[in-house]
This record gives structure tokens, sequence and C-alpha cells, in this order.
């Protein structure tokens, strides 16, 4: 896969990170069936699907937060889930910019990356796509910064794809 070095200026620092040089169709594959959801399938079973990940978002020296194994969380409460973790992370730097913008974008971030089994056993990928997080909070003044976490995100979901 080819990648881009992506800079951009964000409190006086400058975080260069890679980021494939990909358009979003290139990685959309299916309508997810919520509004303001990127999703992609997954090339790998599902837990190799978190790792990879997980393992990505080291490489690009972005903070790991949490994962959120959801299907356990179910179990606890006596109820059946198909498989779904939760991954949290996040550039601190960028990712506080668009709470400068508008403090409830906080309710947003950090970054929540989905992975899902469905019933035929494909695992998906899914995110909030950063425009409609833009529009929900009404967010005008940081379109560069919404670029590269756009990108970012999809670097990220393409370390599961072939």
């Amino acid at each position: 896969m080819k990648y881009l070095l992506a800079t951009i200026a964000v409190n006086g620092i400058f975080p260069t990170l890679p980021v494939p040089a990909l358009q979003a169709a290139a990685y959309v594959t299916a309508q997810a069936p919520a509004e303001g959801i990127v999703r992609t399938k997954s090339d790998y079973p599902f837990d190799e699907t978190v790792e990879r990940i997980k393992t990505d978002v080291a490489a690009k020296g972005i903070r790991f937060f949490d994962e959120i194994d959801q299907t356990a969380l179910g179990e606890s409460a006596g109820i059946k889930l198909s498989r779904s973790t939760l991954v949290l992370f996040g550039n601190p730097p960028l990712g506080i910019q668009f709470l400068t913008s508008n403090p409830y974008a906080g309710l947003d971030w950090p970054v929540r990356m989905l992975v899902t089994q469905d019933a035929d056993g494909a695992v998906w990928i899914a995110w909030t796509d950063f425009k409609f997080i833009a529009s929900r909070y009404r967010i005008e003044n940081r379109d560069a910064q919404l670029k590269m976490a756009s990108e970012v995100a999809a670097s990220i979901a393409s370390a599961a794809t072939k």
C-alpha cells in the first residue's frame, strides 16, 4: 500500500503520521445501517482484526485508551450479543482541536473504532465519519484537522485489509 506523510500543525506541534493514499470510496465497502458511519470489511478473523488495529495505533504513535469487549459485557448481563469490541484511541493534540471548537465534541473523542462480526461470519470495522461529527457539533473551522483525522482512521482500518 502506498503511504503519504501527513503533517499538520496542532498547537505548535507538527506530528507526522503515515496515512494511505486512499480516497473515501477506496476503503468504504458497504453502507452501514446507521447515519454517519464509515464501515469496511476486514480480511482477517475477529481477534486478529482487533489486534491489527491496536498494533497499527501503536506503530503510529497514537495513544491507545482502551478496548471494551461488548460481547463479554452482554454475557455478564445474561444477554447474547454477536462479537463486538470497541477500541478507543486518539492523538490528544489533534483531537483537542475539535473540543476547542465545540466542547461537546468531547462526546465523540477519543476516536472509537468498532469491530463486529455478523451472522455470516464477516468481520467489520466501523467508525463515525468525521464530516458527520463536524456537522453534528457545527465545527466549521477545523477542515485540515478533520481531513487528517479521516485519513488516519482510514489508515488504521486498512491494517485489517489485504
